[in-house]
């Protein structure tokens, strides 16, 4: 059974959620603020956490900052705030799904069920990438593994989320080839919750922080101005 972290102020949105959830299948902890929610997640390990935007103690954004130091247990932010840079801000700062209130308890649901299915499938290819090697042949600095779906940077497998996977995929299969963003937004449509241009910048930031020696100098995933995006090997 997995296990859900709730960080909610509000008592009255608090019980509700935890309810729902639990008669979804779920074991919910909930915690009242960022102090509670930090020895709720060292005490009981949870399997996502959902976290409101505005606590009494902290802000959900700083308390997503310090979670991810130490985990990469999916995240998913709630807040009354659905401004785009809100959006993408969480996003930058460790976030993976970004739900405004007001919101219906079934939708809750089910992004809670995707993140931990995205999470799963996560997990299991990088324990496979670990088991196996790469191609030892291949000297390259950057190689895909599309059937583990990893990539592996001087042999060395990375974690990353489904659409940086599958915006890397497309760069892999087409170097050189110039991308723009609303291509490369086609491609992540209907798996990232995020579904604007913007959310592609977003991801290519975080692509260039795993994959590039000085991600504010890229040798790999160089900048089109005007146009988009392009991979050199």
């Amino acid at each position: 059974m997995s296990r859900i972290l709730l960080v909610e102020d509000d008592h009255s949105i608090a019980d509700m959620m935890s309810i729902y959830l639990s008669e979804e299948g779920y074991t919910v902890n909930l915690a009242a603020d960022g102090q509670e929610g930090i020895k709720l997640f060292n005490k009981y390990h949870p399997d996502v956490i959902i976290l409101d935007l505005m606590l009494p103690d902290t802000n959900g954004i700083e308390l997503c900052k310090q979670l991810r130091t130490v985990s990469s247990v999916p995240v998913m932010i709630v807040s009354a705030k659905n401004e785009v840079s809100e959006r993408v801000n969480a996003l930058m700062n460790g976030a993976d799904d970004y739900l405004c209130k007001p919101f219906s308890m079934r939708e809750l649901a089910a992004r809670t069920t995707a993140l931990l299915r995205r999470s799963a499938l996560t997990q299991q290819n990088h324990q496979a990438a670990a088991a196996s090697e790469p191609l030892v042949e291949d000297t390259r600095e950057i190689v895909l593994d599309m059937e583990k779906r990893c990539i592996f940077i001087h042999k060395q497998p990375i974690d990353t989320t489904y659409s940086e996977f599958e915006i890397m995929k497309n760069f892999w299969l087409h170097p050189g080839k110039v991308f723009s963003r609303e291509e490369l937004l086609n491609k992540i449509r209907g798996i990232d919750s995020f579904v604007t241009e913007r959310s592609v910048d977003v991801h290519i930031t975080n692509l260039r922080k795993k994959v590039e020696a000085e991600p504010k100098e890229p040798k790999h995933i160089k900048t089109v101005w005007g146009v988009g995006y392009k991979f050199e090997m």
